[in-house]
């Protein structure tokens, strides 16, 4: 199902500290998880994001470190306390958006999101 992206970006961050919040990952981890978690919604490029990735460490949410994973050095990347508070804050404001976004529509919403 196509979303209409303006919908996609402002939550973007979120997703991806919560999906940090839970284990470190690199990028092309990210986007595979959260494409299958999303069943297709969310489908991030590489070019979306790295800037994004790059934002939340240059904010102090995330840090990042190499691996060795074979012959190859992988970036992986992990939250911070400073995420974790971050990510809280997202949380109260997506929970009081789509409330508000369900109280509109006449909708009745549930923990998360809009039922």
């Amino acid at each position: 199902m196509a979303v209409d992206k303006s919908l996609i970006s402002g939550s973007t961050a979120m997703l991806i500290l919560k999906l940090l919040s839970e284990k470190d990952m690199y990028g092309y981890e990210m986007i595979e998880t959260l494409k299958e978690r999303s069943n297709n919604v969310f489908e991030l490029k590489a070019g979306t994001l790295y800037p994004l990735l790059h934002g939340l460490e240059d904010k102090g949410a995330l840090k990042v470190y190499e691996k060795p994973v074979g012959a190859k050095v992988r970036k992986y990347y992990s939250i911070t306390k400073q995420g974790r508070k971050a990510l809280k804050e997202k949380e109260e404001d997506w929970r009081t958006y789509s409330q508000a976004v369900a109280d509109v529509m006449g909708m009745l919403a549930f923990e998360g999101g809009i039922a």
